[in-house]
Formats: structure tokens, C-alpha cells, sequence
């Protein structure tokens, strides 16, 4: 069985501080996740009121190949919410740490069990296709996580999601405690991954390895604080790294990143993996060399299988090769001797100027260095 993505930029992502998006553009969003093969998309969480129950039946009414899901928490007034949407899949979230369950709920783990046992059961009722959030699961007696996984079991649930809350997972124990869930119950196991450490993508990735059936992510990395597992590292990683398909479409990726970046108002930092805009751009000799001579030298994939190409650029680190193909590119054959002094012209002018080369930078200093020549003899 290959894993599920299920994507929550749509809900989780827009929880993000400061970020709103319109009607228009979670259609768009939905819309671009959707014909990119992204199998689940959680949409929205009905309680917030009638704007966003519109904006989720907005959704529905399109009819998309995606399967959706709504969240909400244990409560009467969100079951009901969740209903009115006409999305049969709801993801019911809960406290299962003993921080929470105490400090922010001021209740015992006997409740919380009674409330699952209660409203999963209420949901199913409603002929809603149930998933328990287990919230700040990667804080929780692993033990009460198992038995919290039996109980959504027995009340009537599909799914179980591990919700490493505030990012504070690495590989290793996400696999260990993934693996425990898996093994002790007959629950679709998701894992929702935060990036306070920089770990969501690894984690991500060990808990698939582990058994998850599930995995949440949001394109371009977006959520709260440092953000989810994102869409485009998870996608490319089980694929590159453990031959896992998604049904995601890779190619469009670059496109529906943009879309997410310009709705959002969250820039992508240049060296973001995959979808960053330096990520195929090479300016090192060494590495300008061996590409040149087989582009899996230094490159892990084909920046085509995303819809991206390399980049050979000139600056303070680029060698003979990577100059003379960068001049051949605009219609000028060096030959041996013209290559040291440009070369070292080009590196001057990368120091002072802290910018790779243009294709008028380079004419104007082929120019000037040939002038200097001439002058000279």
C-alpha cells in the first residue's frame, strides 16, 4: 500500500499567524492540489462559523477527484458543524498529553476516553467516516496513546492521527512509538508533523517507514510557529529516497508552490528544497565541471522531474570549464589563453559586485579584456 497524503494547507496552513486566504484562491488552491493527484485534502474547520462552512461547500461543489475532510474538536457544537459541510470524512482532534488534558482542559484521562468513546460514536451515527487527533501525542504516556487508538477503534473510527504537536520528534523515536500503533491496532495510522526542530519531513518519513498509512503536509512547509511537513520534501523524498509513489504529480509542484507563496504573503526562501529558486543553480568549479560532464555528478534528480531546470552561472567560485560554457552560451569561443585573465575578471568582478554574471556582464568584461590585450602587444 502506498502512503496517503493528505494535504492541510487548507486548514492547518491558513492557521498560519497572519495568513488569510480568499474564496477564490482555496478554490485555486483546491482546485491545483487536486488535479496534481493530492488523494485527501482537509479543508477547513466548520466551527469557526458560516463564511467558512460557505468556503467548504464551495469546495465540495467542485466535484474534485480529492477525497475531503473537515476538523474539528470532541464537542457537540463542532460535531454539528462538521455535519452541516457535506464532507463525510472529519478528522476529531483531542488532547492526549497529560499537560493538556490537565492544564488546558482541567480534566483526567478517563474523560478523555469517555469523550472518543462518546463522539466517535455520535459521528459515525451521522454517517461521518471518523479520524481521532491525537493532539500533542509525541508528549504522551505512549501507553495512554495505545489506549486512546483502541478506544477511537472500538467506538466506530478508520483513522488514528499521531500529532506531533509542537515539532519536538526525531526520526528514531517517531519510527519506535509509529511502529508500537501500527502493531496494536487496526486503525490507518497518520502522522501530523510540526517543524519546530526541523525534523517534520524526517519524521514524516520514518513514520511511513514504520507503517503510517497517512501523512499530513501543506505546500510550501506553511502552519503555525515553523510550520508543517511540506508537500513538496515529503512527495520527492519517499520517492527519491524509498521508491515510494504518491500520485502526486511532481511536475506541478513549482506552480502550485507559487500559488500557496503569493496567497499567503510567505515568500520562498531561495535554498528552499525543491521549490527554492537556487536549489539547480550551480556556480562552483568543481561542480560546473562535473555536471557538465554528467549531470548526476552533483545533481540527486532531474530538476525536470519538478518542472525546474539547472542553472550554470558565473561568480567568485566558477573555473575554466563553467567560464568557457558560460561564454559559449552566448556565442563566444575561448580559447586557452584568453581563459586566465578573463576568468580572473569574472572573479573580481562576482567580489565586488556579491552577483552572478549576466549575459551583458559578460560581453562587456570579453570586451575589456580583449581591449587590455590588444593594447598591450
Amino acid at each position: 500500500m502506498y502512503p496517503i497524503v493528505n494535504d492541510t494547507t487548507l486548514r492547518d496552513g491558513e492557521q498560519t499567524a497572519g495568513v488569510v486566504f480568499t474564496l477564490a484562491e482555496k478554490l485555486a488552491i483546491a482546485k491545483s492540489l487536486s488535479e496534481a493527484g493530492v488523494p485527501e485534502l482537509e479543508i477547513g474547520i466548520p466551527m469557526m462559523g458560516q463564511a467558512e462552512v460557505d468556503s467548504i461547500q464551495a469546495i465540495v461543489a467542485l466535484n474534485l477527484e480529492s477525497r475531503l475532510m473537515v476538523w474539528g474538536r470532541m464537542t457537540a457544537s463542532d460535531l454539528a458543524a462538521c455535519a452541516k459541510t457535506n464532507v463525510q470524512l472529519v478528522n476529531l482532534s483531542i488532547p492526549v498529553s497529560d499537560l493538556h488534558i490537565e492544564r488546558k482542559l482541567g480534566q483526567s484521562r478517563d474523560w478523555v476516553l469517555a469523550q472518543i468513546a462518546y463522539f466517535v460514536r455520535q459521528a459515525c451515527d451521522l454517517g461521518l467516516c471518523v479520524s481521532v487527533g491525537g493532539e500533542d501525542a509525541s508528549r504522551a504516556d505512549q501507553s495512554f496513546v495505545l489506549q486512546v487508538a483502541e478506544t477511537a477503534q472500538t467506538a466506530g473510527a478508520v483513522r488514528f492521527r499521531y500529532a506531533d504537536t509542537l515539532g519536538l520528534l526525531d526520526p528514531f523515536t517517531t519510527y519506535e512509538r509509529i511502529h508500537q500503533l501500527v502493531k496494536s491496532s487496526d486503525l490507518a495510522i497518520e502522522i501530523h508533523a510540526h517543524d519546530d526542530l526541523g525534523l517534520a519531513t524526517a519524521n514524516s518519513i520514518a513514520a511511513i517507514k514504520a507503517g503510517a498509512s497517512h501523512v499530513n503536509t501543506t505546500v510550501n512547509g506553511l502552519g503555525e510557529r515553523a510550520g508543517n511537513a511540506p508537500l513538496e520534501e515529503v512527495v520527492m523524498a519517499l520517492w527519491r529516497i524509498d521508491g515510494l509513489e504518491t500520485g502526486v504529480d511532481m511536475y506541478r509542484i513549482p506552480a502550485i508552490s507559487k500559488l500557496v507563496a503569493d496567497a499567503s504573503g510567505r515568500a520562498i526562501a531561495a535554498n528552499k528544497s525543491i521549490v527554492g529558486e537556487a536549489v539547480f543553480t550551480h556556480e562552483s568549479g568543481l561542480h560546473v565541471d562535473g555536471l557538465l560532464k554528467d549531470p548526476a555528478t552533483y545533481e540527486g534528480f532531474d530538476p525536470a522531474q519538478v518542472g525546474r531546470h539547472r542553472q550554470l552561472v558565473l561568480g567568485k567560485h566558477s573555473g575554466s570549464h563553467g567560464l568557457r560554457h558560460a561564454y559559449a552560451e552566448i556565442g563566444i569561443q575561448l580559447n586557452e589563453s584568453q581563459t586566465p585573465e578573463l576568468l580572473a575578471s569574472v572573479r573580481q568582478f562576482a567580489s565586488q559586485t556579491k552577483r552572478a554574471l549576466q549575459a551583458d556582464d559578460l560581453h562587456r568584461l570579453y570586451l575589456q579584456t580583449m581591449q587590455a590585450t590588444t593594447s598591450t602587444q
